[in-house]
């Protein structure tokens, strides 16, 4: 009994001993594979419309406005009538003018007569010098008295018709802050109403120095090139909506504000149906340039280390995970722009690195992320844990791993 004891033992050993333990498996994870392209620089930057045109309409002379003569909240032309000042007076004045001018040009003939029968009796030797001087003087002044009754005749004109108050340009007309039978006074404080251009519209916005210090170093390395030379602009509206029209930078200031190191910019929209309105909050989108070579990462594949700095584990050519060390220069979207640490052709991971870590093997799958959300839009079915399966991993992540921001 001892013996078959110990042949069994003796087997049950070399039958253990013959099996070999199993391979480790390669985890799956999934990535994107990137490429160098050309990234368009942009900065969205916080602003206000305001109307390219203000207006502030007063009246030039005294009077009872009589009748209002448009209509609240239209649109309205150049020279279109806007009220009607009671003109009787100024009427008056300006025949009393026009009668002062008629009376003066009477006198108009006789003096140049006189004038003309002066120098032929001196010619005759029959009048003194001091005579025709008198005559030439006289008529001289008939002519300074005709052209004062002119200049009058035009001012009374020219005060009349101030009595219709015209719009000095074209915009949309706001609210009457006076009625029909309200006195008004020779460019008073209040004005009567307000006219505003709004096709085009004005956006201002405000930019620090730094920003623009960067983009002009990048311009002179050659890393930003400009595409041409109008700076275009896109709109984000307060809804989060997307304005239609592009817009284009009309300047910028070359003074930078001492208190809040910023400088303004103006850019210019269309505005054919008046949907951007004075005082609205936006996001100006400026497209200051061109970055070549650039790689755009996802956002979620992007970590930092103990450093700070930006980092990323990508998956090399021989199924190793390496980790990168990256140059992030903006944002597009939910990607990163990248001008250093990415290489043509690397596999970024972007699902899955909570499950690999530096130096380890893996197995790249590749998927589609949706630009507008970020998020995985199609995975190979089967091969990666969907991200509920992530949720309730109670391990820490591996060494190596991005943290997430």
């Amino acid at each position: 009994m001892l013996l078959v004891l110990l042949l069994l033992a003796g087997c049950g050993e070399e039958e253990q001993a013959g099996k070999t333990p199993p391979a480790p498996s390669r985890p799956e994870v999934g990535v994107v594979t990137l490429h160098p392209q050309s990234v368009a620089v942009t900065a969205e930057l916080p602003g206000r419309t305001g109307a390219s045109l203000i207006a502030e309409v007063r009246p030039q002379v005294d009077g009872i406005i009589k009748e209002r003569l448009f209509e609240e909240g239209t649109e309205i032309k150049a020279g279109d009538a806007l009220y009607q000042i009671d003109p009787a007076s100024y009427q008056a004045v300006l025949d009393g003018a026009l009668a002062s001018q008629q009376k003066a040009e009477a006198a108009l003939p006789a003096a140049q007569a006189k004038v003309n029968r002066i120098q032929t009796l001196f010619k005759q030797r029959v009048v003194a010098q001091q005579d025709v001087d008198d005559a030439v003087a006289a008529l001289a002044q008939v002519k300074a008295d005709i052209a004062v009754a002119v200049a009058a005749v035009e001012a009374a004109r020219i005060n009349l018709d101030f009595t219709k108050i015209t719009a000095p340009i074209s915009g949309r007309v706001g609210k009457s802050a006076l009625t029909r039978g309200a006195l008004v006074t020779t460019n008073q404080d209040a004005a009567l109403t307000v006219i505003r251009d709004l096709d085009p519209i004005n956006v201002d916005v405000t930019e620090s120095s730094t920003k623009l210090l960067d983009i002009r170093q990048a311009v002179a390395e050659g890393r930003v090139k400009f595409t041409g030379p109008e700076v275009k602009v896109k709109l984000k509206l307060d809804n989060g909506t997307t304005y239609g029209e592009t817009g284009k930078m009309e300047f910028l200031e070359y003074n930078v504000d001492e208190a809040t190191g910023t400088f303004g910019l103006r850019a210019q929209f269309p505005n054919p149906d008046r949907l951007l309105l004075p005082g609205m909050y936006v996001r100006a989108v400026v497209e200051a340039g061109v970055r070549e070579n650039s790689y755009l990462v996802p956002q979620r594949a992007v970590g930092h280390n103990t450093k700070g700095e930006a980092t990323a584990l990508v998956v090399s050519p021989d199924g190793k995970v390496e980790e990168r060390i990256l140059s992030v220069r903006g944002s597009v979207g939910n990607n990163w722009i990248v001008d250093s640490g990415m290489n043509d052709g690397d596999q970024v991971i972007v699902e899955g690195n909570q499950l690999v870590r530096v130096g380890q093997d893996a197995t790249a799958v590749e998927v589609v992320i949706d630009e507008a959300t970020g998020e995985i839009e199609e995975r190979k079915q089967g091969s990666l844990p969907t991200p509920s399966e992530f949720a309730g991993n109670d391990e820490a992540p591996a060494p190596g791993s991005p943290a997430k921001d």
